[in-house]
């Protein structure tokens, strides 16, 4: 009975957000959860073996980021349509996201009705995003350039962001590494090109914008 519906698999480090997508994903008759994991080794490894149709993936997850994951699901996985679903602000982290491959991005404050029907346009062979982020899309790639509204948080790399948000978090660079699964040496690197674009003088100066960053967007 089950064949004929469509895959999801869930990676997400809080059970009760699991929890949640997978009653609302199990009283649709076209779909199922079909595993779920809270960081990114488990999630590759189980995914490698489940082969779902779709990966719904939060940017924050233990061991490792969701553009990451997202990132390896396409190189490893180009079947699987990856789905961000997040609270983290879209402005900054939509393009991010379907850049690394991603099919559709959701905040978490949208309406289940909206969930199920981006997971719907997705396995349609769509991409979703929101109007507001379609707007910036236009503006960024007809023009040519930046939306004027642009932050100096949006020129960091995927990685740097990484780093940027792990140090506003408290942690130090050697933790930075661990957690990220890089080197002291290519830490220090990032931290080198974050304090060049924002025009930082020193490590304390690029702590004091980390943390004052984490306070304006915690992260989970």
């Amino acid at each position: 009975m089950n064949k004929s519906k469509s895959k999801i698999f869930l990676v997400d480090d809080h059970p009760l957000v699991r929890e949640w997508l997978t009653n609302l994903i199990h009283q649709q008759p076209d779909l199922i959860v079909c595993g779920e994991s809270e960081d990114v080794p488990r999630a590759l490894q189980k995914i490698s073996v489940i082969k779902p149709d779709v990966a719904i993936v939060d940017i924050s997850i233990k061991h490792g980021s969701g553009i990451e994951l997202i990132k390896s699901l396409k190189a490893l996985h180009p079947d699987v349509a990856a789905i961000v679903l997040s609270m983290h602000d879209e402005k900054l982290y939509a393009e991010r996201a379907l850049r690394a491959g991603a099919r559709g991005y959701v905040m978490k404050s949208e309406t289940a009705k909206k969930v199920i029907m981006v997971i719907r346009q997705v396995l349609a062979g769509k991409i979703y995003m929101s109007e507001s982020i379609a707007a910036v899309f236009a503006e960024k790639f007809v023009d040519g350039r930046l939306p004027a509204s642009g932050s100096l948080v949006e020129q960091l790399s995927d990685r740097e962001l990484e780093v940027f948000q792990l140090l506003g978090k408290g942690y130090e660079t050697r933790q930075v590494a661990e957690l990220m699964k890089i080197s002291m040496k290519t830490v220090q690197a990032h931290c080198s090109h974050i304090k060049e674009k924002f025009k930082l003088t020193n490590a304390a100066e690029l702590l004091r914008e980390a943390v004052r960053w984490h306070e304006n967007y915690p992260t989970s």
